[in-house]
């Protein structure tokens, strides 16, 4: 019984090899700062909570839900989106929902790729885009992202025989793990090349409402002509600290929208509908919590610059996302920098070779523990490395 050549090719997910690190290091008695996963640890708000628990007891939602998400929720999608953004979407064919973005982002390459077809991948970046690439039997073009270009792709680097072969580009912004953030002028650029080859863009944004700073990251889908080249993924894992509750959506482009849904109809049975119901909720009901949120990372944001800054690193803090992308000190690689920071302090960070082969060289800080636990990890890597030499 021998798995297929893609299977061959997949290593173990990235957070899944930090995960067993933690595992093994809690086995030996150390105490672990984990700086690694972008896991919220705030709770999802009570009022959301509140209404899954009504709707578990209606038995209504005890059968099968539909397959691309009750109307209500993605009516509650759209409204989002025109009051957010100014989008107008129609509910009934240009919202599908997901078990999460992360479920349609690796899907949607399944349901365009044909063998040996090509994708236009932005590195570092989400490894999944890559995975679903590999899985449907596809080939990744890689599109770097560089400082010196504020961590955007320069489209005008990819080549026209590429282009020209190129069936999904995908983009995310705010970044991760750069926590890059890119305006009106970039997605117009990218409209515009998707026009000019026929690419479908998949625009992953789940971190446009961690933001700092008064900026208010912008959606792909307010550009004329957006949807008529791609869709947006989003949920609601970081706006409402819901990452286990596993709901999402796909919004754009009403044939990508149908494809994906018609394909997503053939494998899975939908979100349970009492979840789909709290995200409702989520939506339409009080929105404080996200200003309270992004005043919580801001501090801690402000914490890990100081620290960073203490120990030699000067770092332009991020103005989105509630990740920190760090070159490694002289000497190291990135994976061999979080080894030594493992070891030595007893801290988690992410190497930033995980996230591509443009990666190398940098590590990813994820503000997701109480700011008494950041100044706590800074304070054992000043006294297990001292200053670092960039």
């Amino acid at each position: 019984m021998k798995e297929n050549k893609a299977m061959q090719k997949l290593p173990p997910y990235l957070f899944a090899r930090i995960e067993q690190k933690i595992a093994e290091a809690k086995e030996k008695g150390i105490d672990i700062i984990n700086l690694g996963i972008g896991d919220p640890d705030q709770p999802t708000p009570r009022h959301i909570i509140d209404r899954m628990a009504t709707s578990i007891y209606d038995t209504s939602n005890h059968q099968y839900p539909t397959s691309v998400g009750l109307l209500e929720f993605r009516q509650a999608v759209a409204d989002w989106y025109k009051k957010r953004f100014g989008v107008n979407l129609d509910p009934k064919s240009e919202v599908v929902s997901l078990l999460g973005s992360k479920e349609g982002i690796a899907h949607i390459s399944s349901a365009y790729l044909d063998q040996g077809d090509v994708n236009l991948v932005p590195d570092p970046g989400y490894p999944v885009y890559g995975i679903g690439t590999l899985l449907a039997g596809g080939e990744q073009y890689i599109m770097p992202l560089k400082e010196e270009n504020g961590f955007l792709p320069v489209l005008e680097d990819i080549p026209s025989v590429i282009a020209q072969k190129a069936k999904i580009m995908f983009i995310n912004y705010p970044n991760n793990p750069t926590g890059a953030v890119a305006g009106l002028d970039f997605f117009e650029k990218v409209v515009e090349f998707a026009k000019s080859y026929d690419i479908l863009v998949c625009h992953d944004a789940p971190y446009t409402e961690v933001a700092f700073d008064g900026i208010k990251p912008v959606s792909f889908l307010q550009i004329e002509g957006a949807k008529d080249v791609g869709i947006e993924f989003h949920s609601l894992s970081k706006t409402y600290n819901m990452t286990g509750w596993r709901l999402g959506w796909a919004a754009g482009n009403k044939a990508a929208i149908e494809v994906l849904g018609r394909f997503k109809s053939n494998i899975d049975s939908g979100v349970f509908q009492a979840i789909q119901y709290a995200g409702i909720e989520a939506l339409n009901g009080p929105q404080d919590s996200i200003e309270k949120m992004q005043a919580l990372y801001e501090e801690r944001r402000d914490a890990c610059a100081r620290g960073l800054a203490r120990l030699g690193w000067q770092v332009k803090p991020p103005q989105a996302s509630f990740y920190f992308w760090v070159p490694v000190p002289r000497g190291f690689t990135s994976a061999s920098f979080a080894e030594l920071v493992l070891e030595k302090a007893g801290v988690i960070i992410t190497p930033g070779n995980g996230y591509g082969q443009y990666g190398e060289g940098y590590f990813r800080i994820a503000l997701t523990v109480d700011k008494s636990r950041i100044d706590e990890a800074f304070d054992r890597l000043e006294k297990a490395l001292g200053k670092v030499e960039l």
